[in-house]
């Protein structure tokens, strides 16, 4: 007797694929786990006990929601998947770290119009490894499958974190005054925005030919340079007693539209050009889509992942702290916003 096709899988979800990548990550997963994780992988939510939070004065709760934009396309192109799930994490970690918040626990979905089980794997253990290194739990997620939703070989990456702060410890910018300093850290590339501008310029080059221009790195390497996280270095500008009076994570908008979040009434940022180094991938998009510097300031963050505001007596301080720190601009009044000047 033939034995008949399951009705779902005709319609295009296989169910075994499913619980093969379950189990298939089941171990990258468990190796996030600290023993304030309560529950394994299966359950329909995670438990984590914050028991330890009484520590704090006040704790409170951080939450940020986040993905990899069209990033996720260029995986797909290089059919490389183990770094978008460390960008996922890493991204969403500094989110909730330019409030003070240190990471607790992470959430991620991964959805395409059919699960290969390796791919997913995969992208999953980048997520998990990420959150190890940052001393945080994957305590759940979700892996769907649905065709007709999702473009055949494509895949979309969202992650939810929470961490917490004593609320004493917040940092909302409230304290920023005219003639503190900006240091910037500096980023590895794109980390995850501006992809759709820099996938259309790109496109009719070759991504995996070594570039000279990109010091012997591919355009599909370059593009795929893992978001940096900036935990270690902002708790290293904690315990060096450094001031952090501001932090700007330079995401979508690019260094005009993000430091604005944090200023103050009144005053604004000057931010003198040639004071970092600016990664070369930038050029490249910037002479091949003939782009004017006023734009690529607004959609990529040029060089700085995080801006950091600290008074100018604690500059010393900081840069000793994290050596790769560099004053980049200043706090001014009268200045509407971030002013990029030479």
């Amino acid at each position: 007797m033939t034995e008949k096709r399951s009705a779902y899988a005709a319609a295009g979800v296989d169910i075994a694929a499913g619980q093969k990548a379950t189990e298939l990550m089941k171990t990258a997963v468990h190796a996030t786990f600290g023993p304030e994780v309560l529950s394994g992988m299966g359950s329909f939510g995670g438990l984590f006990d914050i028991s330890k939070l009484k520590q704090m004065e006040a704790p409170v709760l951080v939450a940020s929601t986040d993905g990899v934009g069209t990033k996720t396309m260029v995986a797909a192109h290089m059919e490389r998947w183990d770094t978008i799930g460390q960008d996922l994490v890493n991204h969403c970690t500094n989110d909730i770290l330019v409030q003070g918040a240190v990471p607790l626990f992470f959430l991620d979905y991964v959805a395409s119009s059919k699960l290969n089980p390796v791919q997913i794997v995969t992208i999953v253990s980048g997520v998990a490894w990420a959150c190890r290194a940052l001393g945080c739990a994957l305590l759940g997620g979700e892996t769907a499958e649905m065709p007709g939703v999702y473009h055949p070989g494509e895949i979309d990456l969202v992650g939810t974190i929470v961490g917490v702060v004593d609320r004493a410890r917040i940092i909302d910018g409230a304290r920023i005054q005219a003639g503190d300093m900006i240091l910037g850290l500096p980023s590895s590339g794109l980390h995850t925005n501006g992809y759709t501008l820099a996938r259309s310029v790109l496109s009719n080059l070759d991504w995996r030919e070594p570039r000279a221009e990109l010091n012997e790195l591919s355009i599909g390497e370059a593009l795929l340079a893992v978001h940096r996280p900036y935990l270690r270095e902002v708790q290293a500008l904690w315990a060096a007693g450094v001031d952090v009076r501001g932090l700007a994570h330079i995401t979508g908008g690019g260094l005009i539209d993000n430091p604005p979040r944090i200023f103050p009434p009144g005053l604004g940022a000057i931010l003198r050009c040639g004071s970092w180094p600016v990664p070369p991938i930038f050029g490249l998009i910037q002479r091949l889509g003939d782009i004017d510097e006023a734009e690529m300031v607004h959609v990529f963050n040029m060089g700085l992942g995080m801006l950091v505001i600290v008074p100018p007596a604690d500059v010393a301080a900081a840069q000793q702290a994290v050596p790769e720190a560099m004053v980049v601009g200043e706090m001014a009044a009268g200045v509407m916003g971030v002013a990029v000047r030479n």
